[in-house]
């Protein structure tokens, strides 16, 4: 081997070095300043996932009877049958009030594709027995996994029928109860009286 061809074969060596750590470098940059969201972009993502999958208890009251959403309960149907929000469909996560029936999938799904075909254009809102309450998260990923898409009222069952004054603004704590927004029975049931004011804020800032 000549003296010029040992020269060439170290110069290939180091340039493939060089390119190397330079590749190195590049991907280490990429991770880090590209692909690893700042804290900033964290917090936008929670907020933008908050405000387009939950609901607020307060504003659905304005909603309540008026044809623009569609409430659906996610309790065993003896549940809700005992009471639930007035005018909320039925669609049991659960067999009975002990044991869940997630395993329905087909059921659950199907109904709910069923629900959204008959509201074109109307948000289906679910709610389940209170705040910390997965079944209505498990549901939601269940439906989204399959291209259906609904809401999540921002408090459970409990918390609509127990905790009024929780989210109720202060002011309306002795002109509303909770029984003027709840049936008991098989059918959704409908609003008798005025649901009230609700929000008096609208479009995006509403509550």
């Amino acid at each position: 081997m000549g003296k010029n061809t040992k020269i060439n074969l170290n110069s290939i060596i180091m340039l493939a070095v060089v390119f190397g750590a330079l590749s190195g470098a590049l991907t280490t940059y990429y991770i880090t300043s590209v692909q690893t969201p700042s804290q900033e972009d964290l917090i936008k993502s929670h907020y933008d996932t908050e405000t387009a999958v939950l609901v607020s208890p307060h504003g659905l009251r304005k909603k309540l009877g008026d044809g623009t959403t569609v409430l659906v309960d996610v309790r065993s149907q003896e549940e809700y049958e005992e009471e639930h929000i007035t005018g909320a469909l039925n669609v049991p996560a659960y067999r009975d009030r002990d044991h869940p029936d997630y395993g329905a999938v087909e059921r659950i799904a199907v109904s709910f594709a069923e629900i959204k075909a008959d509201n074109p254009n109307k948000d289906i809102i679910i709610y389940c027995y209170s705040m910390p309450c997965m079944t209505g998260r498990k549901v939601g990923k269940m439906l989204a996994d399959r291209g259906i898409f609904v809401k999540e009222l921002a408090i459970g069952w409990n918390e609509w029928r127990h905790f009024w004054t929780l989210w109720n603004h202060e002011h309306e704590w002795n002109i509303t109860k909770p029984e003027d927004f709840i049936t008991s029975g098989p059918e959704p049931g409908e609003m008798l009286i005025e649901t009230g004011s609700g929000c008096p804020i609208e479009g995006e800032f509403g509550c």
